[in-house]
């Protein structure tokens, strides 16, 4: 809602207005009645120059700066009076004022309400705006037939500087203001304001207008010309398309390109299934499974039973993910994907240019290719970390004697879901990490809440701390931290596990000889199509993220294989907008969009309504109470930016959050969805109630009790 100050001047500006109509000023901005008394006009100009150029200014700038219709009309007076030099100065200086002070009048009194009310939708329109403002702001004032008080009113709803502002528009509308003040010095001759914008005069500003939007893509385009022109083209490819790795990113390319019924050829060097596979997601949930049924097991009072407990064998529980990896091996073999009409090749390929790639020896050619040749674990340079053992997520699934001191460094997912696993199977683990807490780009209650399961379980929470060496000292293995503060402190451990996140592997296959770009986090460098600064190559999964994870790469694989197959024809944008995560300890955390601290960070103004599951049905029946529901609205309105679940069963209860953000649906749908009954996902419909409930129509319902009253009288 406006404030009273700006109401009031809407207030004012509204009858100055109304009696600048009234009082019959409006006249003069018809173009017969100019034309009829521009002998009047110019005689009196002659006889009070200052004076009639001061006048005409200040008329020309209280008309652009209240947008009242009418400013082409004033230009054509200015060329018919001044004369063509003195007509562009005053109406060039006029209008740009003019047009600074209606920009300023609409920021001020429309901005705030407009960026809260809006905010979701204007996020990414903000930021286009700060990158490029200028250049945009420059091609409108030159395509003459967009309305220049529009683009008044909406430029002052964004964050462009005044200073910008004015410089832009001085420059961008003085073709215009030259072409309008030009025709006014033969005002007689025209009859309507058309006869000066001809269809040829209007398409040569629109196409002058384009050019600084254009231009910015030109360097791109002369690049990658460059490029294609440095190698000779072949007269006829063997393939269609030749995909790079076997992972998700490019098993799920080599799929879709076989459906399409293009030649494809899938290149692996190592295992097919990738990362997530043979040392990700699949080894690691299977041993989240094993350490959780240890661990309700010590919580079998809650249901009712007196005492339980296991024996086990470390080894076997690390062989079982060992056999699940072995159980769904099949899914991605080389014998499912060949009867699906892909070529497997076990080899190292080695990229030659942008149509050829080497394969023992072999040079093969191919219309496009595409790298999806995943990530590797980070390994920090360490003082002493030779001496001790250390692992990674790769290469942990090879322990088969259990670590009574694991130390686990990073405070992620995979460090957090690795370290609870590990405590719950007997190791005394302690996790390091710099930050203040766990999981910094997650919900901080969320953050808070696993944080406070792990220390119950026994983990140790080293936050703000950095390991600054390693050494063996008594025959035993010694880490030695360092606070953000600078203090030291020395823990003794067996095994150190490092999850400080993932590197692409970029390198050593020819992407460098080929000038392929990436970025400053290591990933190749992609547009928006997923097309690498070498225009025959595109890039998908870890290895050109943003996102690192199974599902992301699967999803930009589309992208990647749709776009070079069929990119002559029609391109298809990455879709970046709805991204789901998970993090599978316990609690489970879930979550998609913003939570509060990253609407906050991002300028959103947001509302957050919360559901706590310990008032739900199926957690109280399943034991299971602990955990929340957090949804992140426009305000005022049931339109989802952010949800973030945590407690169990929280991954499988996001997708419909999930539905809702890519399809726009709000609160208000899920509200009306019969949910089964007793289920994790009512806390989805029970959430929406709680929205529905803080925003009552109060005042309908005062009028409905009335009714009902009335009716019992």
């Amino acid at each position: 809602m406006l404030d009273a100050k700006k109401t009031g001047l809407i207030v004012f500006l509204a009858l100055f207005v109304l009696g600048f109509y009234m009082l019959g000023f409006n006249q003069y901005l018809d173009l017969s009645v100019v034309k009829e008394k521009s002998t009047d006009f110019i005689a009196y100009y002659e006889a009070n120059r200052w004076q009639t150029s001061l006048w005409f200014f200040l008329i020309y700038i209280v008309t652009t700066a209240l947008s009242i219709p009418g400013a082409s009309i004033l230009t054509l007076v200015a060329g018919a009076i001044f004369g063509l030099f003195w007509g562009v100065i005053l109406v060039s200086f006029a209008s740009t004022i003019g047009a600074s002070l209606a920009f300023i009048l609409s920021r001020y009194i429309f901005k705030g309400v407009v960026q809260r009310k809006f905010s979701d939708k204007l996020l990414e329109i903000n930021k286009r705006i700060e990158a490029e403002g200028a250049a945009y702001l420059f091609s409108l004032r030159l395509i003459v037939v967009f309305p220049f008080w529009l683009i008044n009113l909406l430029m002052g709803l964004t964050p462009i500087k005044l200073r910008t502002y004015f410089w832009v528009s001085q420059v961008g509308m003085f073709p215009a203001t030259l072409l309008f003040v030009n025709a006014g010095t033969q005002l007689v001759k025209v009859e309507q304001i058309s006869d000066i914008l001809s269809p040829t005069v209007a398409i040569s500003f629109a196409l002058l207008g384009l050019f600084p939007l254009l231009a910015k893509k030109i360097p791109g385009i002369i690049q990658r010309y460059q490029v294609l022109h440095a190698y000779k083209k072949p007269n006829t490819f063997d393939y269609n398309l030749v995909v790079i790795g076997g992972g998700s990113a490019g098993l799920v390319s080599a799929y879709i390109a076989a459906a399409v019924k293009s030649k494809v050829l899938l290149i692996e060097k190592n295992k097919m299934g990738g990362d997530c596979l043979n040392t990700g997601c699949v080894p690691s949930k299977s041993l989240i499974k094993s350490s959780r049924f240890l661990a309700d097991l010590t919580r079998s009072e809650r249901y009712g039973v007196s005492s339980a407990s296991a024996n086990f064998i470390f080894s076997e529980v690390m062989e079982r993910a060992a056999s699940v990896i072995k159980a769904i091996e099949p899914h991605d073999s080389v014998e499912r994907y060949t009867e699906l009409g892909v070529e497997c090749r076990h080899a190292e390929a080695h990229v030659l240019s942008p149509w050829e790639v080497e394969i023992e020896g072999q040079i093969i050619t191919s219309q496009n290719i595409i790298i999806a040749t995943g990530a590797k674990p980070r390994v920090p340079d360490i003082d002493g970390l030779n001496q001790v053992k250390f692992y990674t997520s790769d290469t942990i699934w090879s322990l088969r004697e259990q670590p009574q001191r694991l130390l686990v460094v990073g405070g992620g997912p995979i460090g957090c879901e690795l370290g609870q696993s590990f405590s719950r199977l007997g190791s005394k683990v302690t996790i390091i990490d710099m930050a203040e807490r766990l999981m910094m780009t997650e919900d901080e209650e969320a953050s808070l809440a696993l944080m406070t399961q792990l220390e119950l379980e026994g983990v140790e929470l080293k936050l703000q701390y950095s390991i600054d060496s390693f050494s063996i000292e008594n025959e035993k293995s010694v880490a030695t931290l360092k606070s953000n503060e600078g203090n030291t402190l020395k823990l003794v451990f067996d095994v150190v596990l490092f999850a400080i996140g993932r590197q692409a592997n970029t390198t050593g296959f020819g992407l460098e000889e080929l000038g392929v770009k990436t970025t400053q986090s290591g990933t190749i460098k992609v547009d928006k199509y997923r097309r690498t600064t070498v225009p025959t190559i595109y890039a998908c999964g870890d290895v050109a993220g943003p996102y690192q994870f199974t599902h992301t790469a699967a999803h930009y694989a589309w992208y990647s294989t749709v776009n070079s197959l069929f990119g002559d024809i029609w391109r298809f944008k990455a879709d970046n907008r709805v991204i789901p995560r998970v993090t599978f300890t316990e609690p489970e955390i879930a979550s998609v969009g913003y939570n509060e601290q990253s609407a906050k960070a991002a300028g959103l103004n947001t509302e957050t309504t919360l559901f706590k599951l310990n008032e739900l049905d199926r957690a109280i029946i399943d034991g299971k109470q602990g955990g929340f529901v957090k949804v992140l609205t426009v305000i005022g309105k049931d339109k989802i930016v952010g949800v973030t679940i945590v407690g169990e069963h929280a991954g499988e209860m996001l997708p419909e959050f999930v539905l809702a953000m890519k399809h726009d649906l709000g609160l208000n749908k899920i509200l009306g969805t019969i949910h089964a009954y007793p289920t994790w996902s009512e806390a989805n419909k029970y959430t929406a109630g709680v929205w529905k409930k803080n925003h009552q129509p109060k005042k309908l319902l005062k009028l409905i009790e009335r009714y009902h009253l009335a009716k019992r009288s």
